[in-house]
């Protein structure tokens, strides 16, 4: 009598996957630049050159692009951003993007000069607004970022059409926000639409009567962790350091 086999599912990963991840289209670029610096001072000073070399792997690191395993569950809500859950609340959408000032879930995600920058959709859909706004480049961990710092805004709307707000917030050191999406243009859940340069925040503003799977302080990974679940009756989730 034979037995049925378990699906069983698994992954190859191997050492390529984190010493030599890929890059982002402009990590080249910069790469070169410290790798040339560091070779100047090196020359000047083996010591200056040490620190030359380590700037230079951070800045490949900090361009990092690896591919990400987007969970395809219909209504997930996915993180955009690699970083840290910083803030999560109730508050009215960015403005120019004419949603109306009825306070909207918004989900904060901080991220380091640390972290992957690559941003990613958090749901499928298509953008029927997008605004840059210029502004001032204060602490992105500040809730008063969201309405004074440099930021590039979407609205994406769902095939059921619910509406959901993606900000791209610059920060301390963040000088260049890059979208390369535009208006009319649609998005599959985890897909790359662009990336900030070097530290800052995404907000994300959930439609009304969806909750938060997550927890401040939360570690979220772009493209894979969940934010939310538009067909989840469960409300806001709390959590604990442990």
């Amino acid at each position: 009598m034979s037995e049925a086999k378990e699906d069983v599912q698994t992954a190859d990963i191997g050492w390529r996957d984190y010493l030599l991840p890929p890059l982002h289209p402009e990590g080249p670029g910069f790469v070169a630049i410290f790798a040339f610096v560091a070779l100047i001072l090196w020359w000047i000073w083996t010591p200056l050159g040490l620190i030359g070399l380590c700037l230079t792997v951070w800045c490949y690191y900090f361009f990092r692009d690896p591919d990400r395993i987007t969970p395809n569950k219909a209504g997930l809500v996915i993180s955009p951003a690699d970083g840290t859950v910083q803030m999560i609340g109730r508050f009215p959408p960015p403005v120019e993007l004419a949603m109306g000032s009825e306070p909207m879930l918004r989900i904060s995600v901080f991220m380091s000069v640390f972290d992957c920058h690559v941003n990613r959709a958090p749901i499928a859909g298509t953008v029927v607004k997008e605004e840059y706004t210029p502004g001032k480049f204060l602490n992105a961990t500040l809730d008063k970022a969201s309405e004074d710092n440099e930021r590039q805004a979407l609205v994406i709307r769902t095939a059921d059409n619910k509406d959901f707000a993606v900000v791209q917030i610059a920060g301390l050191v963040a000088r260049r926000i890059r979208c390369d999406v535009r208006e009319g243009q649609s998005l599959l859940t985890g897909q790359r639409f662009g990336m900030i340069r070097f530290g800052s925040r995404v907000d994300v503003y959930l439609p009304k009567g969806v909750s938060a799977l997550v927890a401040v302080g939360q570690k979220a990974v772009a493209g894979e962790t969940v934010l939310a679940d538009m067909l989840s009756s469960e409300g806001n989730r709390t959590g604990e350091v442990r």
